[in-house]
């Protein structure tokens, strides 16, 4: 179903959402009021509202609702309602375990998949005075926000890139190509149409897409054919991006339900193929303008970010990389990263610097001789990438620890000589390169490794109360609970033992 225009709409962005809410309120979706939310309800006679919130395993649960008249869901709108928090989240002890889930107005969108008109709308935790629930990832993300504005006057924006991996039941017709399906096209890419669908439904739900596109993993194996895609989105504030990340999701999931083939966004699906990486893109932004760039050439303010990054990078991947299997993708000849460093449009640094179209506006009058001059985009899009997690990030707490790191960076003393160090121009996995790597410090090589880090660095994600001491003991403890430290030596040539580990994880996050 293609998006629907209403010329009456006076605001472009207004005019070319899909998002059908902001079409017939005729204004963003962060200016939606309860009144708004019950005024499309009544015209487009929605029969049915559903809660959602992401809990512990960072899955999106559900809570329905049935309104018998509109003061019913005048109350669930604005009241809320409760929910039992021991059974979302590890932390909470059910002795004290109600908290109410309250409405964000702004996340609300049609459900494209119910023969009943039902709404959608993602919800925050609050504890019983009414107050966000200061353990809840959601709200550790919005502290996490707050004081980097208002320390530094500037705004984080990001984006993820959502690799997943399609199985189905092998197709004779036009073979999978052995690691060579990027980018490749129907009918050698079998499920460019549940992509493109996907692509659809996800900018109706209110996310912003930057494109879509079939990647490197592709084999067949034991009768089954594995193909690789990826959704990547435009840069939008940082607890945005996550809820663009969540309904993305939750989204391809139920269209592999639909289609009838299983969606894995796990870090792993076997060894010596491609893994699923979730990569972040940041830039910072100070009054629209983008602070990436300085006459020219990266900015020392993006070098203090990546310093920042790369700092805390240890204790990042235990938000970012939350199973055993996470740590059999950042492995060396996998586009991976495994040492701490970074580059200029090097796939095999931690932080990668991409192409920003700096000085490349002369392109369009080279394609296209006859478009009039000036009409190339001169708006710096540089940004750098985070390349270490995956599909099994906690978002809301790897945004947030981002967040924490890039201000760290920004505040750090020698942030800079620390860029200047850890830059590298080779690639590290090049066996002419491997005794300048070694010099490199390297990431946590397992989840018990990881939470180590995280132990180590506990002070920096703490301070300011932005995350609470219980939710980094527990996140530890969980993460060591997988006793993995050997898991790498202890799977080698082991087939049965990695299908079973890959199964136990394939529907992570």
């Amino acid at each position: 179903m293609p998006c629907v225009y209403n010329s009456q709409i006076m605001s472009n962005d207004i005019l070319m959402s899909c998002n059908e809410l902001v079409q017939f309120l005729r204004k963003p979706a962060g200016q939606f009021t309860s009144d708004d939310i019950l005024r499309f309800i009544e015209a487009k006679g929605i029969r049915m509202v559903n809660f959602r919130y992401a809990a512990g395993d960072g899955k999106l649960k559900t809570l329905n609702f049935v309104p018998y008249s509109r003061e019913h869901l005048a109350s669930v709108l604005t009241a809320g309602e409760r929910v039992d928090g021991s059974s979302l989240f590890a932390f909470i002890e059910a002795g004290s375990s109600d908290l109410y889930v309250m409405p964000r107005y702004r996340t609300a969108f049609v459900n494209p998949f119910t023969e009943s008109p039902t709404l959608e709308i993602l919800c925050s935790f609050y504890n019983s005075e009414g107050k966000p629930l200061e353990s809840s990832p959601e709200y550790i993300l919005r502290k996490a926000i707050r004081r980097f504005t208002e320390s530094t006057g500037y705004t984080i924006k990001a984006l993820g890139e959502l690799e997943y991996y399609v199985r189905s039941a092998s197709d004779q017709l036009y073979p999978l190509f052995d690691q060579k399906g990027y980018h490749q096209s129907k009918p050698f890419a079998k499920f460019e149409d549940l992509r493109v669908e996907a692509l659809e439904l996800c900018a109706r739900a209110g996310c912003h897409i930057k494109y879509g596109h079939s990647e490197v993993g592709s084999f067949s194996k034991d009768g089954d054919d594995y193909e690789q895609h990826e959704i990547e989105f435009l840069h939008v504030p940082l607890d945005e991006a996550v809820e663009q990340m969540l309904i993305a999701k939750w989204i391809l999931r139920m269209l592999g339900y639909k289609y009838g083939v299983e969606v894995s966004f796990a870090p792993k699906i076997t060894v010596g193929k491609a893994g699923s990486g979730m990569h972040i893109h940041m830039m910072l932004e100070k009054d629209g303008r983008n602070l990436m760039i300085e006459k020219g050439k990266l900015s020392d303010t993006a070098r203090k970010l990546i310093a920042g990054i790369l700092d805390l990078s240890k204790g990042l991947t235990a938000f970012g990389n939350t199973i055993p299997t996470s740590y059999l993708r950042l492995v060396p000849h996998q586009e991976a990263p495994t040492n701490i460093c970074w580059g200029d449009r090097n796939r095999s640094v931690l932080v990668r610097v991409p192409l920003g179209w700096l000085g490349a506006s002369q392109m369009i009058h080279d394609a296209n001789p006859a478009e009039p001059s000036g009409s190339a985009d001169e708006i710096s899009r540089q940004t750098v990438e985070l390349r270490s997690p995956d599909g099994s990030a906690d978002m809301y707490l790897l945004m947030a620890g981002i967040a924490v790191a890039i201000q760290h960076g920004l505040e750090m003393p020698g942030a800079l000589e620390m860029a200047e160090k850890l830059y590298v121009d080779y690639n590290i996995f090049k066996e002419n390169d491997k005794a300048a790597a070694r010099k490199l410090d390297s990431l946590p090589a397992s989840c018990w490794d990881s939470a180590e880090a995280l132990l180590s660095l506990r002070h920096h994600f703490e301070k300011d109360g932005i995350f609470p001491a219980g939710v980094i003991d527990n996140l530890a403890a969980k993460l060591k609970s997988y006793n993995d430290q050997k898991l790498s030596e202890e799977l080698y040539g082991k087939n049965e033992a990695i299908v079973a580990l890959v199964k136990e994880h394939l529907h992570c996050g």
